[in-house]
């Protein structure tokens, strides 16, 4: 550790340049040899700088061709990306109108099928109805046969007796007889 920082402190005990001055020796100033150095690099390094120019140039062509070619094929895949895009919402479409026109054709055939089977109920209970109203009316005329029978026969039995009763009976053989006699 001493040895390195020995030689940090012997950079601090070198003698100072001095001053400044203007040196007239021609040979030994700087622009003589700033301009030999520049012309040997210009003539031997022209060629050297031109190949490295020639080749960044052509590294920076060929990222530019690269570029471009990745961009005509990225506006490509755009083109069908949206070509592919527009099938989509065409396709989306017609479903929605499908569905939209298949949608209203089961509701009108659910209202027709409806609207029919009330038809059928309103006939059956019409049907049911009649049927009820003649049962009752059959039901009423059959009470008043019977009753009326009865009395009637209330009413013979009352006023029957066995000499008429026989008189009449006599009687309906000698239609019934008669009836006989015409069918044959």
């Amino acid at each position: 550790m001493k040895n390195r920082t020995d030689s940090f402190v012997s950079v601090g005990n070198w003698p100072s340049a001095g001053s400044f001055e203007f040196n007239t020796d021609i040979l030994a100033t700087n622009p003589i040899n700033l301009s030999i150095v520049l012309g040997v690099l210009i003539f031997f390094g022209k060629g050297v700088l031109n190949d490295l120019l020639d080749k960044r140039k052509q590294r920076i062509l060929n990222t530019i061709r690269n570029s471009e070619e990745l961009r005509r094929g990225a506006v490509e895949q755009l083109e069908r990306a949206r070509a592919q895009l527009r099938k989509v919402e065409i396709e989306a479409d017609e479903y929605r109108t499908n569905g939209y026109s298949e949608i209203e054709r089961e509701k009108v055939n659910l209202i027709n099928a409806t609207c029919g089977s009330l038809e059928r109920l309103e006939s059956y209970k019409n049907e049911t109805l009649l049927f009820e109203q003649q049962r009752a009316i059959n039901q009423v005329r059959q009470q008043v046969f019977q009753q009326a029978l009865q009395i009637a026969l209330g009413t013979l039995n009352s006023c029957l007796n066995s000499e008429l009763h026989f008189r009449t009976i006599s009687a309906n053989i000698c239609i019934l007889g008669s009836v006989e006699e015409i069918t044959d």
